[in-house]
């Protein structure tokens, strides 16, 4: 079983809130993100959230996500204004109670041109011992995909805004998987960016 885990918990400072509460088409970004990981066929799925945790919990909960069915969970870490490293580990502590978990799929928030296809190619038969990163014209990125055998290391060397990189780099079992075709790597950090990944000039304000 491949579990998604959701990263969420940034206060989006250049945004001017948390990514996880901006909208994109009327829908807000972690409610997203989470069909996103659901639709690739990661679950459960587990949302780390830190800044302004009960507005996001009250958006997913509001789409019908993070309440009791729906194989959705929410966590908190406390420290995560130390950066990405603080939510990755926090997510991945709690999956270790999950049974039958083989394998966590980590994706980011603020990436809505990462959809179920590049999801599912990078989650394809993983097992314990996988380690996978999404590239994108041979350009790593994300998801990153941490076999149940990787946490322990993960964990370990996460820290600050660097989350698995320091792991990753390097490591003879990493497999890069080309997602270029199916998705856009582009992160969502300002208004500007989200206007035009949206399809909206940031000039004029009008739909192109």
């Amino acid at each position: 079983m491949v579990a998604g885990l959701l990263l969420a918990g940034g206060a989006g400072r250049r945004m001017g809130t948390p990514k996880a509460l901006v909208r994109l088409h009327g829908e807000p970004l972690a409610v997203r993100a989470v069909k996103a990981l659901q639709a690739g066929g990661c679950g459960p799925v587990t949302v780390v959230l830190g800044a302004r945790a009960d507005d996001v919990t009250d958006v997913l909960r509001a789409a019908g996500l993070g309440t009791a069915g729906s194989d959705v969970g929410v966590v908190v870490a406390e420290d995560w204004d130390e950066g990405m490293g603080a939510s990755l580990r926090r997510g991945l502590g709690s999956l270790t109670h999950l049974p039958g978990t083989g394998a966590a799929l980590v994706h980011l928030v603020d990436l809505p041109g990462v959809g179920p296809e590049a999801i599912r190619r990078v989650a394809e038969g993983a097992g314990h011992a996988s380690l996978r990163r999404a590239a994108y014209d041979g350009v790593p990125g994300h998801p990153v995909l941490l076999g149940r055998d990787h946490w322990s290391g993960v964990v370990g060397s996460s820290a600050g805004d660097a989350g698995a990189r320091g792991y990753l780099a390097g490591h003879p079992a990493l497999e890069l998987v080309e997602c270029a075709d199916v998705a856009v790597p582009d992160d969502v950090d300002t208004p500007a960016q989200l206007r035009r990944l949206a399809g909206v000039s940031p000039a004029t304000g009008v739909r192109r």
